[in-house]
């Protein structure tokens, strides 16, 4: 294992880069809420302004994030044995939910601006200027995205990628309100409804990022095994390695960027208690280097050879 990779799994490491992208996103957030407010106040435009309204609930989000990753990164102590890593799980939980209440929030004023436009109301035209900032809102959002996805990425952070989705959706949700007040600028009043139409389908879309998000999290919060594909990893590493006759009782969960893998392993009954140690060290080990950061609980149980219940795979 190299040094780069020794450090991207040590929890310190992680933790670092978790509070720094936070605070990265609780800056721009703040400043892109103050911007979009005093220019949707000056500029004549609505959409923006309750853009910039809306932005502020991107503040609470990033608190949110940062409290949590700050409370994931304590570590291990007398009540917490299995470390903290939950509290990032409850992050992306509780940020799929706010994704669903901004969601249908904006489906709400969408439904009701079309509405009003059936009936033949006529929105304001707005200043450039809006249509400025809300063209230097969507790439700062978008660029946001793609920085704190990679670093979720990189740490292996439920949080970060579920708070990098945020943005994405808050770059959507703008884009929307671009869309109306471009359609409002150019295209003439009858065309502004598109401004409504728009929000209303990027709702959609921001509620299908929720699920996406809040299903995972979900999963973990009620301890559902790894995925197939890791548990057949986990069986593979377990079976070949040397003085490992079989294997029952695999059980697996996630408790944030930590895999927990229970299992118990079956040897030669004559193994010293120091050689079978070395071999569960060596298990360890493994699927450290396969899977990341790793809490393996191994039972050691004396191999019967004549038993035909014991077979050298997982045991149901």
């Amino acid at each position: 294992m190299t040094n780069e990779q020794h450090n991207i799994n040590t929890p310190g490491w992680r933790n670092r880069n978790e509070k720094r992208c936070t605070l990265v996103g609780l800056t721009s957030d703040i400043s892109l809420s103050a911007l979009k407010i005093v220019t949707g106040y000056l500029g004549h435009s609505s959409a923006i302004l309750a853009d910039g309204i809306h932005s502020i609930s991107d503040t609470v989000t990033d608190a949110l994030v940062y409290a949590m990753v700050r409370l994931s990164g304590k570590g291990v102590d007398e009540r917490y044995r299995y470390g903290r890593g939950k509290y990032e799980t409850l992050a992306a939980f509780l940020i799929s939910i706010i994704l669903v209440v901004v969601a249908l929030g904006l489906m709400t004023e969408g439904v009701q601006d079309v509405w009003a436009a059936i009936k033949g109301e006529t929105l304001q035209r707005p200043h450039t200027i809006a249509l400025i900032v809300g063209i230097i809102a969507v790439i700062a959002k978008e660029a946001l995205y793609h920085y704190t996805l990679l670093q979720g990425k990189k740490t292996g952070s439920s949080a970060l990628k579920a708070y990098a989705w945020h943005h994405r959706a808050d770059a959507l949700s703008t884009t929307a309100t671009l869309l109306g007040v471009a359609g409002a600028m150019f295209l003439g009043e009858r065309w502004r409804v598109l401004d409504p139409i728009a929000a209303i389908a990027v709702s959609v879309l921001i509620l299908i990022l929720a699920y996406r998000l809040g299903r995972p999290a979900v999963e973990e919060l009620l301890e559902v095994s790894l995925p197939q594909d890791e548990q057949d990893k986990i069986s593979s590493i377990v079976t070949s390695t040397p003085g490992v006759k079989a294997f029952h009782n695999l059980r697996t969960r996630r408790n944030g960027n930590l895999r927990v893998v229970d299992i118990h392993v079956k040897m030669d009954g004559e193994l010293t208690v120091a050689r079978s140690h070395e071999i569960t060290r060596e298990i360890e080990r493994q699927l450290s280097d396969a899977l990341g950061e790793v809490l393996t609980n191994i039972h050691v149980e004396p191999y019967h050879g004549n038993n035909n219940c014991e077979k050298k795979h997982h045991e149901q």
